[in-house]
């Protein structure tokens, strides 16, 4: 640690240990950073620029033909189409089956609370297996449609266990004096409860819309058609496919575009919402991780 004088006689003392700390953590951050920069300029470079610099930095010739390719054909469009509507559909669908859920564990008068809370923290280890899952699929007539992917993933235990803590957190006589007031457990609910709790319903909120995005897993278990594949299954289908086999309208585009590049402007394309949304409503995810570990 050395002093530096100042005007005034004041003495500036530089931490070198800080320092250290933000050029390592920046350098971090640098090699995290490169491999996205790097899958964007891919996508804007032709394959003979690539092979001559495949570490570069700024591009010198940009071309578009691979997300002309992209938008071509339709199977980006299907992809967007189905995750908007399991983002629509599924999230309202996911926050009331965790909101009432986690309001009925909260409360002291609910018979059996303790053992049902016991069960659904067991769910978090352990599950029935993806055999069980896919024959009660089958058998509900669900296969090859939308609803088998909304309806199979209901309420989340890790988010229903944060508001659950939150809920505890309010203070019972709100409760009694709606009771007085005439009010049953519903309209506590939706008039009392959740307005009170509106930081931890915005929280899971964002959680289910980023995993009803990122969905894909169950898409490719129980969709048979391409075109009612999520966005996420289309990019796998994308990233794994040659370029024959991803279609385009336009032979002449085709036959010159950059396999590679089509690849990274998918993964750009289906990764663009979520990547500059999230640091807009990352105080929300940080607030919601932080819930229920500081007790008053």
């Amino acid at each position: 640690m050395n002093d530096t004088p100042l005007s005034g006689g004041q003495v500036r003392k530089i931490n070198w240990f800080y320092i250290l700390n933000i050029v390592v953590l920046s350098l971090w951050a640098l090699t995290i950073l490169y491999p996205f920069y790097n899958a964007i300029l891919i996508s804007l470079v032709s394959q003979k620029e690539y092979m001559m610099t495949p570490f570069m930095l700024f591009p010198k010739n940009i071309t578009f033909d691979a997300y002309t390719y992209i938008f071509n054909s339709s199977r980006i469009y299907h992809g967007y189409r189905n995750t908007l509507l399991i983002l629509l559909i599924g999230v309202p669908f996911n926050m009331l089956t965790t909101a009432f859920t986690a309001y009925a564990l909260s409360r002291d008068r609910f018979p059996g609370k303790k053992a049902i809370t016991a069960l659904v923290v067991f769910t978090m280890y352990f599950s029935g297996g993806l055999i069980p899952l896919y024959l009660l699929v089958r058998d509900l007539g669900l296969m090859n449609s939308l609803a088998s992917v909304i309806l199979v993933y209901g309420a989340n235990t890790f988010y229903l266990l944060l508001m659950r803590s939150y809920f505890l957190e309010i203070p019972a006589a709100l409760e009694e004096s709606a009771k007085i007031d005439g009010a049953n457990d519903l309209v506590i609910l939706l008039r009392i409860m959740l307005p009170l709790a509106l930081p931890i319903v915005a929280t899971v909120t964002l959680f289910f819309s980023v995993d009803r995005w990122n969905e894909w897993f169950n898409a490719m278990l129980f969709l048979r058609e391409g075109e009612k594949w999520p966005l996420q299954l289309v990019l796998r289908s994308i990233v794994m496919s040659t370029i024959d086999d991803i279609g385009s309208r336009n032979v002449s585009i085709r036959k010159t575009v950059f396999e590679d590049g089509v690849k990274m402007a998918a993964v750009f394309i289906t990764m663009a919402p979520i990547m500059f949304t999230y640091p807009f409503l990352q105080k929300y995810f940080i607030k919601g991780i932080l819930i229920g570990s500081v007790k008053s």
